[in-house]
């Protein structure tokens, strides 16, 4: 099972490619794709020229050009994909959303506001009430290292800034990455980050 926390567009030049290469992989895994802050201002833009306006500055002149230049180039395989992909999924011992989380809100009724927009800095939440581990994106961490705080893992490992795009086997705890130079690497998950809670 490949989960993928969402994003997939807007944080490089070949952002069609990138959708393409998701809905490829649906006959190769299981994919259960999560819907990034991203894809919400993708679709946002087809009906407001406000936030179309938005959208193209925080990534979207990109993902547009990589489609020719229109938002009316984007095949309907991908849009269908897109607005397919789900809030948040969960295994046995965790859960994926792609930003962050209410600890004391089953996943179903959290936020819109929280799970896909909010960064998690100095305010980490506590452990979610189902009391499974999180794994979440969207808040970049600049080290390019996986910040584990044993109750979260914050998997952004800050591809778009020039480090590495980060994978997880959540059972066996083994990380590969990969960066825009063609670089890659398997490593464990680092050590739990002590922090005062």
């Amino acid at each position: 099972m490949l989960i993928p926390l969402g994003d997939f567009i807007d944080r490089g030049p070949q952002s069609a490619a990138v959708v393409e290469r998701l809905i490829n992989l649906m006959s190769k895994c299981k994919l259960i794709p999560l819907i990034g802050n991203h894809e919400i201002m993708m679709f946002s833009a087809f009906h407001s020229a406000h936030e179309h306006k938005f959208w193209l500055n925080h990534g979207g002149a990109a993902t547009l050009a990589s489609y020719g230049g229109s938002l009316q180039n984007v095949p309907q395989h991908h849009l269908s994909f897109l607005g397919h992909c789900l809030r948040f999924a969960e295994t046995e011992h965790h859960f994926f959303v792609h930003a962050r989380y209410l600890p004391h809100l089953p996943l179903p009724h959290q936020p819109d506001e929280c799970i896909f927009w909010q960064h998690i800095y100095d305010d980490i939440p506590a452990k979610h009430q189902s009391n499974k581990i999180a794994i979440v994106g969207h808040t970049p961490q600049m080290s390019g290292e996986i910040r584990n705080l044993g109750h979260i893992w914050m998997i952004d490992t800050n591809c778009y800034g020039g480090q590495w795009l980060s994978a997880i086997d959540v059972e066996s705890r083994i990380v590969w990455q990969s960066d825009e130079r063609g670089r890659v690497r398997e490593i464990g998950l680092p050590a739990m980050e002590k922090f005062g809670r």
